[in-house]
């Protein structure tokens, strides 16, 4: 049985492509999907949460692209190294605007994903 360095030591002489093609075969084979789970830092209210009080500050967004833009190339760019996608999936999801890109994403990296998005002409709506 290969050792965990060894095992590392593969891995970090694959080339993309085959990276992909191992992650495939692994969520095929242990029927687990490897997405990065979105991590939150949700604090409880201080307050205890009092029905009258201030309108709570929402810690989840969703990030929808509403439209590509003029252009739809440098969107895809920005999607494809935003989710950690290939170019066609990135494509595909561009191509099916309006779509959701981002569920449950904390307030920074929805905001970081809608500025490098607007940067390069997409419409963004937070949700």
């Amino acid at each position: 049985m290969a050792t965990k360095e060894e095992v590392l030591d593969a891995i970090s002489n694959m080339t993309v492509i085959e990276l992909k093609e191992l992650l495939d075969a692994f969520e095929e084979k242990f029927d687990v999907t490897a997405a990065a789970p979105m991590a939150v830092a949700a604090a409880a209210p201080a307050g205890g949460g009092d029905a009258g009080g201030a309108e709570e500050e929402k810690d989840e967004f969703d990030v929808v692209l509403e439209s590509a833009g003029a252009q739809k190339i440098q969107v895809v760019k920005v999607v494809k190294d935003l989710l950690a996608v290939g170019l066609k999936d990135a494509k595909d999801l561009v191509d099916a605007a309006p779509k959701a890109l981002m569920e449950k994403a904390s307030k920074a990296d929805a905001e970081a994903a809608k500025a490098k998005l607007e940067e390069v002409g997409a419409t963004i709506t937070l949700k």
